[in-house]
C-alpha cells in the first residue's frame, strides 16, 4: 500500500483507487449506443456521467498543480447541464483521458503535504461549516465520484446490464 506524506490523505488516497476500480467497472461492457441513452428523457445519460467524472479528476488535478487541462471542460465543469443539441465525446475516449489524468492525481495526493492541504481554495459555496481549502475541495470532488458512480450502478441496471462487480485489478496502482 501507498504511503501518504498528509496523515489527512490517508483516507482519501484509497478512497480514490476505489473510485479509479469503481469507475472501470461500472462501465465494463457498456455500448457506445447504450452509454447515449436517457430514461424517460429525464435522466443525464452515462457518457455525460462519466464524463463529469472524469471532470472531478481534471479538478482535482489542477488543485493539485498539475497543469492538465480536461479537453472536455466545456461540457463537463462545475456539472453543466445535458445539452443534448451537442455531441458529446465517446466512453472510449472518456476512458482514455480517465486513464491519462489519474495517475497524475494519485501521485499528488500521495506527495501533497498538509501545509499545502490547508492552504484556502475559494469555490464561493458559501456554508459556513465548510472553510473552503483544497482538502475540503479534494472531499468534495471524492463524494461526486461516489454519486456518479451509483447513478451509473443504476443505470447499467435500468439498461438491463449486469450489476457492477467489485473485482480488483491490483496492476492498476491509481
Amino acid at each position: 500500500m501507498d504511503t501518504p506524506k498528509s496523515k489527512k490523505t490517508e483516507v482519501v488516497a484509497p478512497a480514490y483507487r476505489m473510485h479509479t476500480q469503481s469507475f472501470i467497472n461500472v462501465l465494463d461492457g457498456i455500448s457506445e449506443e447504450d452509454a447515449l441513452k436517457r430514461i424517460e428523457n429525464k435522466t443525464n445519460h452515462m457518457v455525460w456521467m462519466a464524463g463529469n467524472f472524469v471532470n472531478m479528476r481534471y479538478g482535482m488535478g489542477s488543485v493539485l498543480g498539475l497543469q492538465d487541462e480536461d479537453p472536455y471542460n466545456n461540457l463537463f465543469f462545475q456539472g453543466k447541464a445535458l445539452d443534448e443539441s451537442i455531441t458529446y465525446p465517446s466512453l472510449a475516449d472518456l476512458k482514455k483521458n480517465f486513464h491519462e489524468i489519474s495517475p497524475k492525481v494519485y501521485q499528488k495526493l500521495l506527495n501533497i503535504t498538509d501545509q499545502e492541504l490547508d492552504e484556502i481554495f475559494e469555490v464561493g459555496m458559501n456554508v459556513p461549516f465548510i472553510k473552503e481549502t483544497k482538502l475540503s475541495f479534494i472531499g468534495m470532488c471524492i463524494g461526486r465520484e461516489d454519486y456518479l458512480c451509483g447513478q451509473m450502478g443504476l443505470m447499467r441496471r435500468i439498461l438491463d446490464y449486469p450489476g457492477m462487480k467489485y473485482d480488483m485489478d491490483e496492476n492498476i496502482k491509481y
